[in-house]
């Protein structure tokens, strides 16, 4: 299994470009998973249901399943939120994880800068970007620079720079 980051500040386009990556990776033939970072507090479940109705009374974790899905919620409670290598030992095994998310982590990320969103960009100081996809050219880059529309070649550069999981362990927390 290998990882990659595509990270970025929000709006910059992350979740766009994982969501047209993903059917062109799965066209050559890999499966795909993704893990996506929250900074904030999310819930995917609803007041009301079953399962809210359960975690709210304590459980611990609460398990839904159905004939096209299911979907663990744990409750980290008083706990430190898991580091990218728990959550990755959570995953069924497949060929490729896209993570969204985890900027502190050593894994290696693809940068989506648009000027238009006026922050800094996390390449200059992050060298775990190995590269840059943005709508134009940024004129001090010295990372590999990918048009955002071209998928084709993001997918193939992601598929090339993806690190195996086993050669992260050591590095992820």
């Amino acid at each position: 299994m290998k990882v990659f980051g595509i990270t970025g500040w929000s709006g910059s386009g992350k979740t766009t470009l994982i969501k047209s990556l993903i059917p062109e990776i799965k066209a050559r033939g890999f499966s795909v998973s993704t893990i996506k970072h929250a900074h904030h507090t999310f819930d995917v479940d609803k007041p009301g249901k079953d399962s809210f109705e359960h975690r709210r009374a304590g459980a611990c974790e609460v398990l839904i399943s159905s004939s096209k899905r299911w979907v663990l919620m744990h409750e980290n409670n008083n706990d430190n939120e898991p580091s990218l290598g728990e959550l990755l030992k959570k995953l069924q095994r497949n060929d490729l994880v896209l993570v969204e998310g985890f900027k502190n982590e050593p894994y290696p990320k693809l940068e989506v800068f648009r000027d238009s969103v006026g922050k800094p960009p996390l390449w200059r100081t992050d060298d775990t970007v190995i590269a840059v996809a943005s709508d134009t050219k940024p004129l001090d880059l010295n990372k590999e620079f990918h048009l955002l529309s071209d998928i084709f070649r993001i997918a193939d550069f992601i598929i090339r720079q993806a690190m195996s999981v086993t050669d992260l362990s050591g590095s992820l927390r």
